[in-house]
């Protein structure tokens, strides 16, 4: 009777702990809480609506940068293209995601978007769709990264910078004010790149 009574005990307490775990998976689903240690394991869509795993970038840097094409920052394409054209050859990678977030200052479909990068910037780094970037319905990629780097380094507007180690480790971000070529951040591509490529 007393063995009965202690398995039954156990069994409820098992029980209890997996409403809990599944009960907290929820609660960090809803937040926008996870449990990703590398942005390795997120996927966007590209401009053309195919699919574009940030996997496809391990053992690169790569930067993210979200983006918009009526906006008073939009100059900072030629800046983000020059710095893609400095270093690609060496295997680094840029990632441009247009998104209306920020003033509803992006154009009303992708094909728009890449029409307007391609004729007035002659861009040729990755695009994604236009994608959700703060708020509820962000993208868990920029969800992961605010919950890595914290509220303070998180878009505030358009033409807000991620820095994406090789490994997938989140390594910094930059303001929209911070210009591309800005030697903060050339100095910590170079310092990545150099660090891959030993």
């Amino acid at each position: 009777m007393l063995f009965r009574r202690m398995f039954l005990a156990g069994a409820g307490l098992a029980t209890l702990a997996v409403l809990a775990a599944i009960a907290s998976q929820r609660a960090d689903a809803a937040s926008g809480e996870n449990s990703a240690t590398s942005a390795h394991q997120f996927d966007f869509t590209d401009i053309d609506g195919n699919p574009l795993p940030l996997s496809q970038f391990a053992g690169k840097p790569l930067m993210v940068v979200n983006t918009a094409s009526r906006c008073g920052f939009t100059y900072q394409y030629d800046g983000l293209q020059a710095l893609y054209d400095r270093y690609r050859e060496q295997g680094f990678v840029m990632l441009g995601v247009p998104s209306d977030d920020f003033g509803g200052q992006e154009l009303a479909t992708e094909a728009d978007v890449k029409h307007f990068c391609e004729v007035n910037f002659s861009l040729d780094f990755p695009l994604a769709e236009i994608t959700h970037v703060r708020g509820a319905k962000a993208h868990p990629f920029y969800r992961w990264a605010r919950q890595e780097l914290g509220a303070n380094n998180a878009p505030r507007w358009n033409f807000h910078k991620y820095l994406v180690a090789p490994d997938g480790r989140l390594v910094d971000a930059f303001s929209t004010g911070t210009d591309p070529q800005n030697p903060k951040i050339t100095s910590a591509i170079e310092a990545l790149l150099a660090a891959e490529n030993g």
